[in-house]
């Protein structure tokens, strides 16, 4: 196993992987995806599904609205892209 493969399955390990839907796909190499969670109401205890969208580094424009994909988190890679993606779930 050479040096580059390992530190790509290191940068997987240490950040969060999330699962949602693609809801956007218009700019170039990022994809906007949407993922929902059930988070329980303080006083009420009933759960709630919240959902919030996370802009996605995408090389090649792979994924397309409506797939289902697994992203993971990395460097800051613009302003406001923190995430990757992994693999298309759909």
């Amino acid at each position: 196993m050479d040096k580059k493969t390992t530190q790509k399955n290191n940068d997987e390990m240490n950040g969060k992987i999330l699962s949602g839907e693609v809801v956007s796909d218009k700019m170039t190499d990022t994809i906007v995806v949407k993922v929902v969670r059930y988070t329980k109401h303080p006083k009420y205890e009933k759960f709630i599904k919240t959902a919030k969208k996370y802009k996605a580094h995408d090389a090649g424009n792979t994924a397309e609205i409506g797939d289902k994909v697994k992203i993971s988190e990395t460097k800051p890679m613009s302003k406001e892209k923190r995430f990757r993606l992994i693999e298309i779930i759909k």
